[in-house]
């Protein structure tokens, strides 16, 4: 592979990655806040991703053991016990991602099913177990083939998103600016606010395969890694922040708050809510198709993540020293653990906005924000990238995604009082 083909098959894999499930529900939820988290989004979406992502990529890369990846990492910094306890965490950061794609994947087809072809859609057990399984089919032709499948669905996912982006223009009203949503009133500004960080450090994530983009930089250049790396991550959050934050404006500003909010209580994507409750036909068709693609590529982006982070668990409870596993029958355990818990998970459809703002959300942080700051902190080859404002910013970013975790907590627990 060309060098110009392997930075871009990265970039593309970067997008890929971040830019699905996450993004779709995210105009939901910004809506839903108001106009302050909105505007408090533009100004910092972009040196949160940047600047976290960028510091786990540095943490995978102060090994200099080529084939370390981030559950290796943690144990050569932290030692055995501690590697266990992070690469749990690594795990459980990452899978419940994977659940809610799963969920997101098949509430996107059932819904198209029930509203574009008139059809009744088949028993949602059904509907998850083909759909998964025949992902699971991409699945087990490698690592390779799952990077190139893609790399081929970005392309066509970013032309739809920007042309239905420009294609909403039109419908464009101030009910934003005039309307106080009901999550204000319910919540006030300072929580929404508060809740809303939770939900910019998901929708940007693409923490999953930061992993294996080190390991194949360490692989591939013996030096400049570091800024080879660091080019890469700006470039990609920078596309990511232009195109997501445009297309949020627009499906903000051509709705109300009262259809936000009914497109939560529904459970579906803002595509797939447009594509049922807007009287035009290219909505109809293309909402739905966009939606379960942007999903798909970040179910496989997630599900390398969510297996690099079991394996590492399982080999550092099996005391075993490598970080990839030898025999077929445990791997094919370790592939049908996850397969079966996402087709359980999306027959049972669990609310997926409030499993971001309750549980992905500071899972995440706690990984690519508070994770490698502890390692600038204590880790001796991660001194030199200390730096205090952007160290400062992370680390405030990360405390505060991870408290909602704790208000989200105490207030399911009082609702239910």
């Amino acid at each position: 592979m060309s060098e110009r083909q392997y930075k871009l098959s990265w970039i593309l894999s970067f997008y890929g990655t971040a830019v699905g499930a996450g993004t779709l529900f995210l105009p939901i939820e910004a809506g839903l806040h108001g106009l302050l988290p909105l505007c408090l989004m533009l100004v910092l979406a972009w040196p949160m991703t940047y600047l976290s992502h960028r510091a786990l990529c540095r943490l995978v890369l102060s090994s200099k053991a080529k084939s370390s990846n981030i559950t290796n990492v943690v144990e050569e910094d932290f030692g055995h016990r501690a590697g266990i306890i992070l690469t749990f965490l690594y795990f459980f950061a990452i899978f419940p991602i994977l659940l809610m794609y799963s969920v997101g994947m098949t509430n996107t087809m059932e819904s198209f099913i029930t509203h574009q072809t008139a059809f009744n859609a088949p028993p949602r057990a059904l509907l998850a177990f083909v759909l998964i399984a025949a992902l699971l089919g991409v699945i087990r032709c490698g690592q390779e083939v799952i990077l190139k499948v893609m790399g081929y669905l970005v392309y066509p996912f970013v032309t739809a998103l920007m042309f239905l982006a420009f294609y909403l223009i039109p419908f464009w009203n101030d009910a934003m600016l005039h309307t106080l949503p009901k999550e204000i009133v319910a919540t006030g500004p300072v929580v929404s606010v508060w809740l809303m960080i939770p939900v910019i450090v998901f929708s940007f994530n693409f923490s999953p395969i930061i992993s294996s983009f080190a390991v194949s930089q360490k692989q591939r250049y013996s030096s400049l890694r570091d800024e080879k790396s660091v080019r890469l991550l700006k470039y990609s959050s920078i596309l990511m922040f232009v195109t997501v934050m445009f297309f949020v404006l627009s499906c903000v500003f051509a709705l109300s708050p009262s259809n936000l909010l009914e497109a939560r209580q529904e459970n579906i994507s803002i595509l797939s809510y447009l594509a049922n409750h807007m009287d035009r036909p290219l909505l109809a068709f293309f909402g739905p198709l966009i939606a379960f693609i942007a999903i798909t590529k970040s179910f496989l982006g997630h599900y390398l993540g969510a297996k690099e982070g079991l394996i590492g668990l399982y080999n550092k409870v099996s005391n075993k020293p490598n970080n990839t596993i030898t025999s077929s029958k445990t791997m094919l355990l370790i592939e049908l653990f996850l397969v079966l818990f996402c087709w359980v998970v999306a027959t049972l459809n669990p609310n997926i906005l409030k499993l971001i703002e309750t549980v992905s959300g500071p899972a995440i942080a706690l990984v690519l924000f508070l994770l490698p700051m502890y390692a600038m902190a204590t880790v001796p080859t991660m001194r030199k990238y200390r730096s205090f404002w952007s160290d400062a910013f992370i680390t405030v970013m990360g405390l505060i995604a991870v408290s909602a975790m704790f208000y989200g907590i105490f207030h399911a627990i009082v609702m239910k009082l």
